[in-house]
């Protein structure tokens, strides 16, 4: 794939070059130029990091806004079981889910079912797979993205499973276009995000299945309108209530969530870039073999962390968690059939049709003879730097630059440590050019002195 869907860009009219973006980038994808940020489209990964990092609010994410439905006869939000933990701890999901088909969509599904589908989907993966552990969750597209362009040793270890999303849309699909007599182009499907990334998969899916998503809205984006929909709670629905929550999906919101129900064992969970980079690290060195199921969030503290959320990270994972506790108290699942899942998964319903791939960065040059001779003035160009990675050049490392220079991304002059350097030969030429002004002054063209 020569070219890469981003749903991350940069507004230049805000961007004052701080340079704050560029220094947590993960995958070094952020340059700056000009005094501009500068996103290179084949390392970025869409995790959102640099939203959150920007002080000038300047990397905005690029979701659809609530108009595009519109463009259908009937819509169907499917909101990240996130949206959950952004209210009051007394607005259950399907007071949320009612305030959702009262600001515009004609109906609102519990995604959380589907979430809840798929966990099971992953135990019967677990109990029956043979190859190298451990595997990675595909539950976060930012995590693909990172091990498809960071760790391409470990694309194999990503579970080969659908994402539940995709499985919701489909079914949604299908079900209301039998009701409605609709056709399935005629039904809009548009999930709730918590993070930018989400927008690749209906814009750039991996496998050769149709998407069935029709958009991602933000999260901060319906916050406000939904607020002002939700009723307050009654407390005689409230056993009602929880009798409608998917424990098993609920969890998808947080890390260490998806499996908590479950008790299943020799799973890590981790949240967070930098944790995630130390133990992808730990796996290609060999270690943590002993492991079943890695589950990665690249937002702190999961889906609920998601650079558009409005909710403080901590405050919305306590949420969850005093929903965990209340449903186990109440002895409440309230998910699907383990049977019909476990024939689901057997016909292959939430299995992926093509393997993932990764995404490498671009050799040096086409021509082996140039990339060896790039790479020679790389390596030459970082042996001769301070290696203190002060980013003062725009590139996040020294290695970083050298490689930029190499591709002829960028000069030896934008480093500070090279301007004396520089400076010292322009005021060489400068002085022989003034010599030589000097000289064609005081000559004639034939070389005799005028008087």
């Amino acid at each position: 794939m020569s070219q890469y869907f981003h749903s991350v860009r940069v507004d230049w009219d805000k961007c004052d070059g701080r340079r704050a973006c560029m220094r947590v980038c993960p995958t070094e994808a952020i340059r700056v130029r000009g005094g501009k940020a500068v996103i290179l489209e084949d390392r970025c990964i869409d995790c959102g990091e640099c939203i959150r990092a920007c002080p000038n609010d300047a990397i905005v994410a690029a979701t659809d806004p609530i108009g595009e439905l519109n463009r259908f006869k009937y819509t169907v939000a499917i909101p990240s079981p996130a949206l959950y933990a952004q209210f009051g701890g007394s607005i259950l999901p399907d007071k949320i889910l009612n305030g959702l088909k009262k600001i515009g969509f004609d109906d609102a599904y519990d995604f959380a079912i589907t979430c809840g589908d798929t966990s099971l989907a992953i135990e019967h993966f677990l109990e029956e797979y043979k190859g190298p552990r451990p595997l990675i969750s595909n539950a976060c597209p930012s995590v693909v993205s990172l091990i498809q362009v960071k760790y391409p040793q470990l694309v194999d270890h990503i579970i080969p499973l659908k994402l539940p999303k995709r499985l919701a849309a489909k079914e949604i699909k299908e079900k209301k276009s039998k009701e409605l007599g609709l056709k399935p182009e005629e039904i809009g499907t548009f999930y709730i995000t918590p993070c930018p990334v989400e927008m690749l998969a209906i814009k750039q899916p991996t496998d050769d299945e149709a998407c069935h998503l029709d958009g991602a809205i933000s999260i901060a984006d319906v916050y406000g309108p939904l607020l002002a929909a939700l009723e307050s709670e009654d407390k005689g629905s409230y056993r009602k209530s929880l009798e409608s929550v998917c424990i098993l999906g609920i969890g998808w919101a947080v890390a260490g969530g998806m499996h908590r129900s479950r008790k299943m064992k020799s799973v890590l969970d981790v949240s967070g870039i930098a944790e995630i980079i130390t133990t992808f690290d730990d796996i290609e060195r060999g270690k943590l073999q002993d492991v079943d199921l890695v589950v990665a969030y690249t937002c702190p503290q999961g889906c609920v962390g998601g650079s558009l959320t409005v909710e403080n990270r901590y405050v919305s994972y306590n949420k969850i968690l005093r929903l965990f506790e209340t449903l186990e108290e109440e002895r409440i699942e309230a998910c699907r059939d383990k049977r019909e899942i476990r024939e689901r998964y057997f016909r292959r319903y939430f299995h992926r049709t093509k393997k993932y791939e990764a995404r490498p960065i671009p050799v040096l040059d086409q021509d082996l003879g140039k990339a060896i001779k790039k790479r020679e003035e790389k390596q030459s160009i970082y042996d001769a730097s301070p290696k203190i990675d002060c980013g003062v050049c725009g590139a996040p490392t020294c290695l970083a630059f050298a490689e930029d220079v190499a591709r002829g991304q960028a000069q030896l002059a934008d480093c500070i440590f090279n301007v004396p350097d520089r400076f010292r030969e322009l005021t060489t030429e400068l002085s022989q050019l003034l010599d030589r002004v000097n000289f064609d002054s005081g000559s004639g063209r034939d070389g005799s002195t005028s008087e």
